[in-house]
């Protein structure tokens, strides 16, 4: 087991708990430091790390999260999206949690390490990249898709395909999560914008636009669905993923001006996500029925799909591109750690960096080809990455940092055995929702 200490156990050992000095310890633990000289990441204040936040999480769940109320049905789509947020914004504040507690962890998989020793590090290390390479590669499938219906011209989708990573390796490259802000703000609005016309554009049509424009036809609109175990589980985990991706936090904590704000921007993007993803998806399932498109942008026709992949492509580049900057990050920061080339603009801090961005750019080119159905990507990243990443991992860091609860009182005890449940709760949900994906491609091909 890794013997990074604690804040807490540090804390201890000099004898103080004034926050002061509490904050100065912790400084020292910072993988970067506040610095005039070189590249100085610590740059994000807490509005900032809220958009970004924001970012990362809504982006390619409210275009996914409508077809699987489909599956799920109305009621039991919108229990979905509460219960599954609700998880994840308190797994994201375990995470954070742990994190300030261990200042020195940078990534989720350094968090692992410190519960499970160098093998666990390096698993969760490979999970962490794996999910945010699939991500990326879902964002490259919405961009290709985005420009795929602004042209009329009769490229092959490849094409689109290879446009769309070009400019999400050049945006991802940009070295600083300060630096990309903007593009964050922009990227926001753009998504929430196109959505929101969507929405508005789904309410005044007769019929879905997909659905045969003349003669009866199914709406296919359920309260309550009752799936298959296969389809089900791919839909919830559709749902779970649009929330899930809480470890692209961590990172971004580290580069905040203070990290102790971390909880202050989460909290403000969670509620805004839930509410968001509640409200749109429900309206749009409740005007399509079983006719909603998949990324749902192509629900209100052709016309509305053009204005609405117009006004959302700078959000889905923005999307793929947090992705593959935080997977890029990852492997950036593990090579050159306690390296004067971290925050040092020299050949070798430039030549790690971009062959990071543009290494990743291009295995997310590939499995984008290779599974180009927009919601098996999403599913497939949640059910084999998110789900002990996001659910397993949060809590036996909690349980790592209260042993003590194990044998204290009746609350305490019941408190600790209930985070442990959620290790097996992650591994079903990784064994379930993989078999569910495989299952519904084999069904797709078929």
């Amino acid at each position: 087991m890794s013997s990074t200490p604690s804040l807490h156990e540090k804390s201890a050992h000099v004898g103080t708990n004034d926050p002061e000095r509490l904050e100065g310890i912790a400084e020292d633990f910072e993988v970067f430091k506040q610095t005039e000289d070189g590249v100085n990441f610590r740059t994000v204040g807490w509005p900032m790390a809220t958009v970004i936040f924001l970012k990362t999480i809504f982006a390619l769940g409210v275009l996914s999260i409508p077809a699987a109320m489909y599956t799920l049905g109305a009621v039991g789509g919108a229990l979905s999206v509460i219960a599954w947020q609700a998880l994840n914004t308190y797994t994201a504040v375990l995470q954070g949690d742990f994190r300030n507690n261990h200042p020195r962890c940078h990534s989720i998989a350094d968090m692992a390490g410190v519960v499970g020793g160098p093998i666990m590090k390096e698993l969760t290390g490979a999970l962490f990249i794996v999910a945010y390479v699939l991500l990326t590669g879902s964002g490259i499938v919405g961009v290709s898709i985005g420009i795929n219906a602004l042209s009329h011209h009769a490229a092959c989708s490849v094409w689109w395909s290879v446009i769309a990573t070009v400019f999400v390796a050049l945006a991802a490259s940009v070295r600083k999560f300060h630096q990309i802000g903007w593009l964050t703000w922009i990227g926001f609005a753009s998504i929430f914008t196109a959505v929101f016309i969507l929405v508005i554009a789904v309410t005044t049509r007769d019929r879905p636009a997909a659905a045969p424009q003349t003669g009866d036809y199914e709406f296919g609109f359920y309260a309550m669905a009752y799936p298959g175990f296969a389809a089900g589980m791919v839909a919830s985990c559709t749902i779970f993923v649009s929330g899930a991706g809480t470890s692209a936090m961590l990172p971004v904590i580290s580069e905040m001006k203070n990290p102790r704000d971390y909880r202050k921007a989460l909290f403000i993007c969670m509620g805004i996500v839930t509410a968001a993803y509640l409200s749109f998806s429900l309206v749009v399932y409740r005007w399509c029925g079983k006719w909603v498109a998949s990324p749902s942008l192509g629900s209100a026709g052709q016309t509305i799909k053009m204005v609405c992949y117009g006004i959302a492509l700078p959000s889905l580049v923005v999307s793929a591109c947090l992705y593959l900057h935080v997977a890029a990050k990852y492997i950036f920061v593990r090579v050159l750690r306690d390296s004067p080339h971290l925050q040092s603009n020299t050949m070798v801090h430039w030549a790690t960096w971009l062959s990071c961005t543009f290494g990743l750019t291009i295995i997310s080119f590939i499995l984008a080809e290779a599974i180009p159905i927009f919601e098996y990507l999403l599913s497939l990243a949640g059910s084999i990455c998110f789900a002990p990443l996001a659910i397993s991992l949060p809590a036996w860091l909690w349980m790592h940092d209260h042993m003590h609860y194990r044998g204290g009182n009746v609350l305490k005890k019941v408190m600790f055995w209930m985070h442990a449940l959620f290790i097996p709760l992650g591994l079903f949900v990784m064994v379930g929702g993989t078999y569910g994906v495989v299952v519904q491609i084999q069904e797709a091909e078929a």
